[in-house]
């Protein structure tokens, strides 16, 4: 029974509640984060009247254990992500930037799922049918199991499941539903959350699959409050330049694998298409017979992907040194020239330096840190590296070259495309690589891997 409504506050960052409002979160600590929205105030009836069997605590052994059951998406990639496949009854989040290519990637597995005979409900917030439609031409051939709805009243959509009992729904986007019990803006932190709170018990309560399509804020995070994304199963992030060819699909989140597997594409006219082979797409127009170019190894998950490190050491006219970092961490950078300084004597306090992972893709893993030490060397020097070697190697502040994990796995990946030469951390021999057909160079610090390159 409605007893009236009240105004509070809430962090659009965090979702933290408060009676006042505050210049400062007290939960994530964002400064002009809270926004005033009215509810209203309901009274509860009492639940715990009469426990049912089901809901009495059991013990573990008392549990029954069910084999997992997944539905392939049609998509390598996109099931790599998901740890092996769509699971039943899963609530997955999926945001990126606008245009990205989200609703695009959806519709393909809308597609492939129709393929296979599954029924699928599209509801889209923001485009018409004949929008959608458009699009579908472009991607192929759909099956007659596809639905489309236009529709952003919660309520509307929750009948629409319930007399259709699809597998799979895409909700496109969480942004524009909203709930009328609920008289906040759609989009606001209250209906972001009610509506995904409704969606998860629809997803749990039904065991049907819903994919969820969020919009990013300029910082790179769904927006919205952060227990949305506590919320769901899994989380995606689909990142990538809007002006280049290839996406990547990443998981920060995920209740049925891991979070370390990425999922390349490449974004074409009739749609996405999954990039088999990344480090060789990585690798194309490779400059030849240039200084401060060197190959590295760098693991997502369990895929080896070989990236290309370009480095540019000049003379500096400013009184501060300029430093620029695209695609790896600024301070990395800053901290592996400060060793090169102290433990290997190269002096670069006057020189600017401009460090790029080819592609614009970004990596952030420890191995790549002796890729980008002989970058540096190979461009302030003036030497160029052989193209038919590779590098890995996390490097500590003392110069020493550290082990990195699956060290085998990173040379039989270069082995495979050709390379011909590996330098890499000489206490990962104790792992003993076997691995013929290419030369290993263990090296224990900068020193001796300047001295095996250059």
């Amino acid at each position: 029974m409605v007893k009236g409504k009240k105004i509070v506050y809430f962090c659009q960052n965090c979702g933290y509640e408060s009676s006042k409002w505050m210049g400062q979160c007290p939960g994530c600590r964002e400064w002009n984060s809270f926004v005033e929205e009215t509810v209203s105030k309901t009274v509860k009836s009492d639940g715990m009247r009469g426990m049912s069997e089901e809901k009495k605590p059991v013990t573990l052994a008392g549990i029954p254990m069910e084999k997992e059951v997944r539905m392939t998406s049609g998509m390598d990639e996109l099931d790599r992500v998901l740890g092996g496949g769509i699971v039943h009854g899963s609530l997955i989040l999926v945001g990126g930037d606008p245009g990205i290519g989200k609703s695009t990637l959806l519709l393909q597995v809308c597609k492939n799922l129709t393929d296979q005979k599954r029924k699928v409900l599209y509801i889209s917030g923001e485009e018409s049918l004949a929008q959608i439609k458009m699009r579908a031409k472009r991607i192929g051939e759909f099956g007659d199991t596809l639905y489309l709805l236009c529709e952003t009243n919660l309520e509307m959509i929750k009948k629409a499941i319930d007399q259709m009992k699809p597998e799979v729904v895409v909700i496109d986007s969480i942004q524009t539903m909203y709930h009328e019990e609920v008289s906040a803006a759609p989009g606001s932190v209250s209906q972001v959350r009610e509506t995904t709170g409704i969606l998860m018990q629809i997803a749990k309560g039904m065991n049907i699959t819903i994919f969820i399509v969020g919009h990013v804020t300029k910082e790179g995070v769904v927006a919205g409050p952060r227990v949305l994304e506590h919320m769901v199963d899994t989380v995606l992030y689909f990142e990538g330049d809007r002006h280049a060819v290839y996406r990547i699909l990443r998981g920060v989140k995920n209740r049925f694998g891991s979070t370390n597997e990425i999922g390349v594409f490449e974004m074409r006219t009739e749609g996405l298409v999954e990039v088999e082979n990344p480090s060789e797409f990585m690798l194309n127009g490779r400059p030849e017979d240039a200084s401060g170019s060197v190959v590295a190894c760098s693991m997502e998950g369990t895929r080896p992907i070989l990236i290309e490190i370009q480095a540019l050491i000049c003379q500096s006219n400013l009184g501060i040194p300029r430093r620029t970092a695209a695609g790896t961490d600024y301070n990395r950078v800053n901290l592996l020239m400060a060793v090169l300084e102290k433990r290997a004597g190269i002096r670069l306090s006057s020189y600017d330096a401009y460090i790029n992972i080819a592609g614009g893709i970004k990596m952030n893993e420890p191995a790549i840190d002796l890729g980008i030490v002989l970058a540096i060397v190979s461009s302030y020097k003036d030497k160029v590296i052989d193209g038919k070697t590779i590098v890995f190697g996390e490097v500590g502040l003392s110069g020493e070259v550290r082990a990195v994990s699956m060290a085998e796995q990173r040379i039989l990946e270069a082995k495979k495309l050709g390379f011909e030469k590996v330098i890499y951390p000489k206490v990962c021999e104790n792992g003993r690589i076997q691995v013929t057909g290419i030369e290993l160079v263990g090296v224990s610090n900068v020193r001796e891997a300047i001295k095996a390159i250059l």
